[in-house]
């Protein structure tokens, strides 16, 4: 019911496989050691190609069997025959092995030709995208300026034109008061006016009005007259003089309070 948590995986334990020492007899040739080259990772657990070498290696033996012995001039002559065909034999697999191993290679090649070529193309696309948009931001700008200077143009023909003559006229400034849309009310930017810039430098931003720890630390600084308002009732305004006579101050009072009315 109970489980452990380890700070290794079990494939990082794992050790590969214990090969003992081992002692041959005299006089005896066994099949295993053909195999000795082989160790884990390389060669095991064996695979197809390690199949065919020993079944290779099975035909070799049998044909070293068969081989007769050299005790007289045939024999000799027979023995050399048959190895020379199975040297013939051997070259020739041989070479289908190279040729199986240059076809691989040449795969691998082929494989990392097209992976080079495939990144060139994605570099060359890159590229030429990166060329494109700096074409358009120069083509954008170009066109800017094209329509700024036709602008600037507009406005020298059309000042020119008011002005035929050349003459030089005195600034009227009572037109200018008189029209809203003129340089008075409505100053434009190409001269040199610029009514939004740096507006937010006139924002009033203060930690006690913008903050409710402001406010009650502002709160709590000012005195009890601030907080605490005592309203005096007013007194009654003297319309009457020492000797009994009625002011002329409260006699316009009174009438223009018969007139509003």
């Amino acid at each position: 019911t109970l489980g452990t948590q380890t700070d290794y995986r079990d494939g990082e334990t794992q050790t590969d496989p214990f090969s003992p020492d081992y002692v041959v007899p005299g006089g005896s040739v066994p099949e295993l050691l053909t195999l000795a080259t082989l160790t884990w990772g390389r060669g095991l657990p064996a695979g197809l190609a390690e199949v065919e070498m020993i079944e290779r290696a099975r035909e070799k033996r049998a044909w070293e069997a068969t081989l007769p012995a050299m005790d007289n001039a045939s024999q000799i002559a027979k023995r050399r025959k048959m190895m020379d065909e199975m040297e013939r034999k051997e070259w020739a697999f041989r070479e289908q092995e190279i040729e199986k191993l240059q076809e691989v290679r040449l795969e691998v090649l082929k494989k990392l030709l097209q992976r080079r070529e495939e990144n060139q193309d994605k570099l060359d696309a890159k590229r030429l995208d990166d060329h494109w948009q700096n074409y358009q931001k120069a083509k954008e700008e170009k066109m800017k300026k094209i329509q700024h200077d036709c602008a600037l143009m507009l406005r020298k023909l059309i000042a020119k034109r008011k002005n035929v003559m050349g003459k030089l006229e005195r600034r009227d400034i009572i037109k200018e008061y008189t029209d809203f849309a003129s340089q008075t009310y409505a100053p434009l930017t190409r001269i040199g006016y610029f009514p939004d810039n740096h507006s937010e430098r006139y924002v009033v931003e203060n930690f006690y009005l913008n903050t409710f720890a402001g406010l009650c630390e502002l709160e709590a600084s000012l005195p009890d007259s601030v907080t605490q308002v005592k309203i005096k009732a007013p007194k009654p305004k003297c319309t009457i003089t020492e000797t009994g006579f009625i002011k002329r101050s409260a006699r316009l009072e009174v009438e223009l309070a018969q007139v509003h009315q």
